[in-house]
């Protein structure tokens, strides 16, 4: 039991010992590829680390400890058992023992080489044909001789002996076998020569479990190997000197039964001729002879058949031989486990010598050891070619390095030659650094890196014959520009562009003295503009190179501090006050702005109607002639603009701060980064603002045909989920707060809230946002959003507007799934055109109201999407009844005022005259048939003014008075004031008579009311029309210096003033109201004037203006 933990720990340990080998092996060598193929170099120290790293993770992780127990499991479980244990024990020590004493013998037989020296065979089979075939092998189990191991290996019927092949692999791993010979008789068959085989040799099953039990021996020893099939034959006679006969064919790599049958034919005629000798030499040795005829007669076809099973394709057998013979006798040995080989084995052995790639033994699985062969051999030659090679490349490098050195040197060449010197030398420095910073190529390694030597030996040169000139050079000529900017006149134009340039050289300047804000691409595109040649040196070559040596420079300047050159404070001073002048005009404002909205212009796409609304079905209620540019949406504010000012700030700010500025003094405001910032931005929102309102107030309602078209654009108007509306509001809200900043309030209002919270509201009512939309899109947002305090029922809102929209909705399809809409609808229009409340009018106004609110920036949109809906659906409603009301006006008012006053004066030129209590009837103010009607049926749209009658401006939308009507109401209102003012026809006026030349004598008589008048001083007589007499009328008469009275006009009946009045010219008196001036001219020439003085209105005159009068037949016309 000791003895067996013992050995217990010591595989464990063993594997331990192993596996950490192994891991560490791959560590190394991982380390060492890494090296040689990663850019970056690493120092050795900081490898060694990672590589330890790797290592301790690998010997934690890595499941060697499973490994570890389940091998101390099994030696635990063999512990526990008791046969089983002794038996592994013996075989155990068994095979070590027969291992050691081969060694032994084969070592002091054939030295220590005797592996690559000796053969080692197999023979299998049953007992008696091994015995038959070489005498002693089975007692001794393994026999030795001429360079050849021969081991017995058990029947071929049983499965492999463990032990066995266990002894082979200690005893030479690389190949432990050479080959397997199957020894069987059953091949053999006593045929006369005129007589075929009738019989086959081996059955098919026991071929197929021959193939599988070499198949298992394969898989034990863990090595394929060539196997060869040996047949005994026997004979009649004793000939024991012809055991040294032996035929057979060997086989190639690739065979198959047609072949293996080809090969004994071509034996057949051999062995016979062989066979025929031997006979005539002994008529008792026919083995020969018999073989042949066995082969010839069917034999042949028999062993190709039976071994056809070695040519399976799914797994086959390398078969390499085929051999027959007769049994050996019983031969002499010399010593024990000596082999008395005779010349029957002369051809296999020299076969197993000689045998094709593809019947050798070859290992079974993974071939670990060649693999690792391979790799090594690649890793040593790609070492050495490495080396190799990085040595070449070391020493060109040096080489190159040590002729830019030389050629650096050199003062006395041309300056062309000096600057294609030092471009090299550059060029060289440059990408030593960069092999510095990021790695040599893999090539320049491997041990043998110069690049730090090289390096370190050209810098002095750089340092010594070209830092100089560069520096200097353009110290000089920096100098020189500033110089010359600070000596011009003040305000002079060569100032101003001398200015352009200036801020560059100022700024090179300036970097040469402040490495810390170099800029290289700037350093050289600056100083290659201010200093475009170099003496003694073409133009374009220094355009080629200058570049070049500039940028390297630069970038090397902050990291080398002794070759800054301290600049001329005084020069920088006056250069900074003649360029701070400057920069406002050159960098204006406006130009900046035009290049940022250019930059911004094309990343964009255009916002649409259809954009704003989503997936809704905008067309069904609005029309867009427009869109707004995408410049001008909260996207590229956010993603563009906004960065693209910040960092237009930033650079005025960089030129401000550092190039224009000490640090201890501030630039003027005018060019201040943070005006230019408030500048563009507050320009870029009224751009952005007037992008949209131009958008949105040209907008257009899709005018409905129908009411039940009005009525389906209502309810997508209103339906929350699919509604345009809602969608475009959705985007104006999220528009509208482009640039909005949250408002934090201050210490002392969250004070005052805290000690005063008794008095607050349940919601906040401060305003938490600010930004530069909200005085365009404020109005809108807080009729989408409405403030938090907003709690009052007067507050306007999208959602309320939407729920009265949705409430007329419903009362218009009421009226269209009615039994009679027509009736329904013009009951609902009756209500309107009588002024009484409504839905629809209650909407209409608070559709109006919204749109008022929203402000005049925002009237084209407020009237689109807030009034026309309501104003659409008020005039389809009305409509309909507008006619209905046309019709009743015609039946109740027109045709009766035709039927009593048509063709009578003073609406037509006739005799007959109209009657005045009738018109009374019509033209009372309170009580004419006219005023009831109106009052009746329209008094919602029609209301009086004075003595006007106008439509009312918010029931009447929508719906076209007849113009001619309301011209004729207010005329015949007119005179309802003035003639029917007590309700009958009654008119006061007075008249005064005045002088004419010639005329002696005037004579008025109005309803027999007479004025006479003769010269005398006049003086005002009052009347009345009608006056209560029989004799109405009118006459007007004279008397002239030259003839007596005659008769102007005698006009009788009622309306026999108005006749008269009509012939009379009448001019209104200046200064007043109520006078008029008539004359009349008559037939001598003479003129004869009167002064009227009214009550009301123009009096009689009034009444002219029924002359010819017609009422209209319609109050309303059709759009």
């Amino acid at each position: 039991m000791p003895e067996s933990k013992s050995k217990s720990g010591k595989s464990v340990y063993f594997l331990m010992i192993v596996y950490t080998l192994v891991i560490a092996v791959f560590v190394v060598v991982g380390a060492f590829v890494y090296y040689l193929i990663s850019e970056q170099e690493l120092p050795i120290k900081q490898l060694l680390i990672q590589a330890g790293s790797v290592f301790g993770i690998l010997l934690l992780f890595f499941p060697f400890f499973v490994l570890a127990w389940s091998k101390h499991a099994e030696v635990s479980f063999t512990l526990l058992s008791g046969r089983a244990k002794t038996k592994k024990k013996s075989e155990s020590q068994q095979t070590s023992e027969l291992s050691v004493t081969l060694k032994q013998v084969l070592k002091r037989q054939y030295g220590r080489s005797w592996k690559k020296k000796v053969q080692i065979l197999m023979l299998t089979g049953s007992a008696d044909h091994i015995e038959q075939l070489v005498p002693g092998l089975i007692s001794e189990q393994w026999l030795e001789a001429d360079s050849t191991l021969l081991f017995w290996g058990g029947d071929v019927t049983t499965p492999p002996d463990e032990t066995l092949f266990h002894t082979l692999r200690k005893l030479r791993r690389s190949q432990p076998l050479d080959g397997i010979v199957w020894v069987t008789g059953q091949y053999h068959q006593s045929v006369r020569m005129d007589a075929p085989v009738h019989s086959q040799p081996v059955s098919p099953q026991m071929m197929e479990m021959l193939t599988r039990n070499l198949s298992k021996r394969f898989q034990t020893l863990g090595w394929q190997v060539p196997v060869y099939v040996w047949s005994l034959h026997q004979t009649q006679w004793d000939n024991a000197d012809e055991q040294t006969q032996a035929a057979g064919c060997l086989l190639p790599a690739v065979c198959s039964s047609e072949k293996l049958q080809t090969a004994l034919d071509k034996l057949v005629p051999t062995i016979v001729e062989q066979g025929t000798q031997h006979v005539v030499n002994n008529s008792r040795h026919d083995f020969l002879l018999s073989l042949g005829s066995f082969l010839r007669h069917g034999g042949g076809e028999k062993i190709s058949a039976s071994l056809s099973a070695f040519f399976n394709t799914h797994q086959p057998l390398p078969l390499a031989g085929l051999m027959f013979s007769l049994p050996a006798t019983d031969g002499l040995r010399a010593d024990l486990h000596h082999w008395s080989k005779d010349a029957r084995w002369d051809h296999l052995l020299n076969s197993v010598r000689q045998l094709p790639p593809g019947l050798k033994s070859v290992r079974l699985g993974w071939q670990w050891k060649k693999t690792g062969n391979w790799i090594l051999a690649l890793l040593m030659l790609g070492t050495g070619a490495g080396m190799l090679i990085s040595y070449v490349n070391n020493r060109l490098l040096i080489e190159e390095g040590g002729l830019h050195l030389a050629q650096a040197k050199d003062q006395n060449a041309l300056m062309i030659k000096r600057l294609q010197a030092w471009q090299g030398l550059q060029e060289m420095l440059s990408k030593l650094q960069y092999r510095k910073t990021y790695g040599l190529p893999f090539y320049a390694r491997m041990g043998l890196n110069q690049n730090e030597t090289v390096l370190k030996a050209l810098w002095p040169a750089y340092t010594q014959y070209v830092m100089p000139w560069l520096r200097d050079s353009i110290d000089a000529h920096m100098e020189k520009k500033l110089s010359h900017l600070v000596n011009l006149p003040p305000n002079s134009a060569a100032r101003s562009e001398a200015a352009k340039g200036a801020y560059g050289s100022l700024k090179v300047y300036l970097m040469m003295g402040r490495p810390e804000n170099i800029d290289a691409n700037f350093f050289r595109d600056s100083v290659m503009a201010n200093w475009p040649s170099v003496p003694n040196v073409p133009k374009t070559v220094w355009q080629a190179r200058g570049p070049e040596l500039l940028t390297f420079y630069a970038e090397n300047l902050s990291a080398h501090p002794e070759w800054v050159k301290k600049p001329d404070e005084e020069l920088i001073r006056q250069s900074r006050t003649v360029l701070v002048r400057e920069i406002g005009h050159r960098n204006g404002e406006s130009s900046l702005y035009q290049k940022l909205l250019q930059q911004v212009a094309n990343h964009y796409s255009d916002m649409t109607l259809a954009n704003m609304t989503g997936e809704t079905d905008a067309d069904l209620l609005f029309t867009a002639d427009s869109h707004v540019p995408g410049m001008f949406t909260r996207k590229a504010w956010e993603e563009s603009v906004e960065p693209a000012i910040e960092h237009l700030a930033n650079e005025r700010r960089t030129e401000i701060d550092w190039v224009l500025s000490d640090g201890q003094q501030n630039a003027s405001d005018d060019v201040s980064p943070e005006v230019l910032k408030a500048k563009l931005t507050d320009r870029y929102f009224a751009d952005f603002s007037g992008a949209w309102l131009n958008f949105l107030n040209g907008l257009h309602w899709r005018r409905a045909d129908t009411l039940s078209d009005t009525i389906d654009q209502l309810t997508l108007m209103a339906d929350v989920r699919q509604s345009p509306l809602i969608g475009l509001m959705n985007t104006l809200a999220y528009q509208g707060k482009t640039g909005r900043k949250e408002v934090s309030e201050s210490f002392a209002q969250s004070a005052k809230s805290i000690f005063n919270k008794d008095k607050q509201p349940a919601i906040s009512q401060k305003v938490g946002f600010t930004g530069p939309l909200e005085p365009t899109f404020g109005p809108l947002l807080e009729l989408i959003e409405p403030k938090a305090g907003a709690q009052d029922g007067q507050h306007l809102s999208l959602y309320s507007f939407l729920t009265r929209v949705t409430r007329v909705r419903l009362k218009l399809q009421q009226v269209t799934n009615s039994a009679d809409p027509q009736a329904m609808s013009q009951t609902m229009a009756q209500t309107i055109f009588q002024g009484k409340a409504l839905d629809l009018s209650d909407t209409r106004d608070y559709g109006n109201l919204v749109a008022a609110s929203l402000g005049q920036e925002w009237s084209g949109f407020g009237q689109t999407v807030f009034v026309s809906p309501m104003e659409q659906a008020w005039q389809q409603l009305l409509a309909p009844t507008a006619e209905s009301l046309n019709a009743q006006w015609k039946r109740a008012i027109v045709d009766d005022w035709n039927l009593t006053f048509g063709g009578r004066y003073p609406f037509k030129a006739s005799d007959s005259e109209a009657s005045l209590p009738l018109l009374s009837q019509y033209l009372r103010a309170d009580s004419g048939r006219i005023h009831r009607f109106l009052e009746s049926r329209l008094s919602g749209v029609l209301r009086r003014e004075g003595n006007h009658w106008v439509p009312d401006s918010i029931n009447a939308q929508g719906l076209n008075f007849n113009p001619e009507f309301l011209k004729a109401l207010n005329t015949l209102n007119v005179l309802s004031d003035v003639v029917f003012a007590n309700g009958e026809a009654r008119l006061y006026f007075d008249l005064r008579p005045d002088t004419a030349q010639d005329v002696m004598q005037t004579n008025l008589v109005i309803d027999n009311q007479k004025l006479i008048y003769m010269n005398q001083r006049p003086e005002w007589t009052r009347f009345v029309w009608p006056n209560d007499t029989r004799a109405q009328g009118a006459m007007l008469s004279w008397v002239s210096s030259q003839a007596s009275t005659r008769i102007y006009a005698e006009q009788p009946g009622s309306w026999g003033l108005i006749r008269l009045l009509e012939k009379a010219n009448v001019t209104p008196w200046a200064g007043s109201d109520s006078s008029y001036y008539i004359s009349w001219r008559a037939p001598d020439g003479l003129i004869l004037s009167y002064t009227l003085r009214t009550e009301a209105g123009a009096g009689p005159l009034a009444l002219l203006k029924l002359r010819n009068f017609v009422l209209p037949t319609k109050i309303f016309l059709e759009k």
